[in-house]
């Protein structure tokens, strides 16, 4: 039976999966706007993209304040996916291996 701290650090890696997608759909969809593909005067597209920033913005903000100003291009989002790559690739299996060679 495993742990409670691989169950924990399972469940951390889905929820970190989960955002990652959050992050690529808020891209996309920014995307869609900007090129006028779609536009915010739909109900749905534009509570779905207000949704998706809130649930971003909060990481994107320090990001984006510490980042040189790059005119209308927002470096942010493949920042915090990088972030979230190095987490899920590295820091976690590390964590996942010290945790079962200590117990």
């Amino acid at each position: 039976m495993p742990s409670l701290s691989l169950t924990l650090l399972s469940i951390v890696a889905f929820l970190l999966q989960v955002f990652t997608w959050i992050i690529i759909a808020q891209a996309i969809l920014s995307w869609l706007i900007v090129f006028n593909v779609i536009n915010t005067h739909n109900d749905f597209v534009r509570s779905l993209y207000t949704a998706l920033q809130r649930i971003t913005d909060p990481v994107y903000r320090p990001i984006r304040r510490m980042m040189p100003d790059f005119g209308g291009l927002d470096l942010s989002p493949m920042v915090v996916l990088l972030i979230l790559i190095i987490l899920r690739s590295y820091i976690l299996p590390y964590l996942a291996a010290v945790i079962q060679t200590a117990g």
